[in-house]
């Protein structure tokens, strides 16, 4: 079997679904189709929760968007009323829970309430393929893939995940299930997600479990390239490359599969194929163990909408040893994920992503022990299998606020222009 990931751009419209269907039947394999949010509806709810918990009620507007969006593509795709009814009870929950009035925590409320974008667009992907092929099922991967209840950022309970995958996906019974990325839920039952982004590794974690053959992402790339085509013009595409380029291109910021997606499929050696649903006859590139580089060639990758934290012990002590460590232990208590560190005798400079409640709550701890200064609208910058040409390529006339080499890597933090 294989597992088949498509991502919000492939299935914005009914355009997109007819095209995620005709994909699909040109495989002979059984399938578990692993589908995100249509188009930016995770966007669009986050903006929903940001109204809801300011008390604004200019959130059910907004609401309203999203739900006539997916009606509009139920209609082009289906004649009778049956699929609308179903968008419509899901929506009511919603409303529902909106109307309550109860509000919990931040990373809570965001995953029971943007986790609606991936099942509407499943359930509307599902009741399609239905159509087509006679022997598809829809499966809720709340109640099937279990985690944690660290909400946003929840670990995989993988025994529990395991027992229960297996039981209900069964290809005796249906050749092709349709489940959720992203998304998944508690021995409880509480929604929770993986980390924005997370459909990747929903994919990972099921052909993991299930043993899959492959994994297939279906992106609006040809595969992967050698930099954003949006940043440099003159991208090229990689053929393959092995699982530890993967990470340290995912670790640096690249944005075409998502970080935790790799050491699922490493573990179990399963390839990871990134193709393109604008041309789906290409062979796009693919990630493995035995990966050959034709062509080593620089690779680029800019993080965007990064912070820049200068930390430095008040009695000018060394900043290694137990300084160290409650340094890092204050970073994952306020779940920050650190993109890079340098270190000297006395300071520590940390890049992290801008969440800025996050961080400036980080901040206000640490000032207890240490002195912590940070600069905003920074970006880091990499490029894997540099030369001096390339370094100068993306640096020229920027700003250098830190620069940090390896023999294969080397990053530097800018001001943004």
């Amino acid at each position: 079997m294989k597992v088949y990931k498509f991502g919000g751009a492939s299935v914005k419209d009914a355009v997109g679904i007819r095209n995620l269907s005709n994909i699909v039947s040109k495989s002979e394999d059984n399938l578990v189709i692993v589908v995100s949010a249509f188009g930016k509806t995770t966007n669009s709810l986050q903006n929903v929760l940001k109204l809801w918990l300011a008390g604004d009620d200019a959130y059910k507007i907004f609401l309203e968007d999203i739900y006539k969006y997916h009606l509009s593509v139920s209609a082009e795709l289906f004649i009778d009323h049956k699929v609308a009814g179903k968008i419509d009870i899901s929506f009511d929950r919603l409303r529902e829970y909106l109307q309550s009035k109860r509000k919990g925590l931040y990373d809570f409320e965001y995953d029971q309430v943007v986790s609606y974008g991936e099942i509407w667009s499943t359930i509307i992907v599902a009741e399609y393929l239905k159509t087509v092929f006679s022997d598809v099922e829809w499966i809720d991967i709340r109640e099937n893939l279990i985690t944690d209840d660290r909400f946003r950022d929840a670990n995989v309970l993988w025994n529990e995940s395991s027992n229960r995958l297996r039981q209900k996906i069964d290809f005796q019974k249906n050749r092709i299930y349709v489940t959720q990325g992203f998304i998944a839920g508690t021995i409880p039952g509480q929604t929770t997600t993986l980390g924005r982004e997370g459909s990747d590794y929903s994919a990972a974690i099921l052909a993991n479990i299930l043993d899959a053959e492959c994994v297939v992402v279906w992106k609006d790339v040809p595969g992967i390239m050698n930099s954003d085509p949006k940043w440099l013009d003159d991208a090229q595409k990689l053929d393959e490359i092995s699982y530890r380029e993967a990470v340290e291109m995912t670790f640096s910021g690249a944005k075409v599969i998502h970080p935790k997606t790799i050491k699922p499929l490493h573990n179990k050696n399963i390839p990871l194929y990134v193709r393109s649903f604008l041309d789906p006859e290409e062979t796009g590139t693919v990630i493995k163990s035995d990966a050959i580089l034709k062509k080593i060639l620089p690779v680029f990758i800019k993080k965007e909408d990064q912070i820049l934290i200068s930390i430095l012990p008040k009695d000018f002590s060394f900043v290694m040893g137990d300084n160290l460590s409650r340094i890092f232990h204050s970073f994952m208590v306020h779940g920050i994920k650190v993109n890079l560190v340098e270190a000297s005798a006395v300071s520590l400079d940390v890049c992290v992503d801008d969440e800025r409640p996050k961080v400036d709550t980080l901040i206000t701890d640490l000032k207890t022990e240490f002195s912590a200064v940070y600069n905003e609208s920074v970006e880091m910058l990499s490029v894997r299998h540099y030369t001096s040409e390339s370094i100068a390529r993306i640096t020229s006339g920027r700003e250098i606020l830190l620069e940090q080499r390896t023999r294969s890597t080397v990053r530097f933090v800018v001001r943004k222009t």
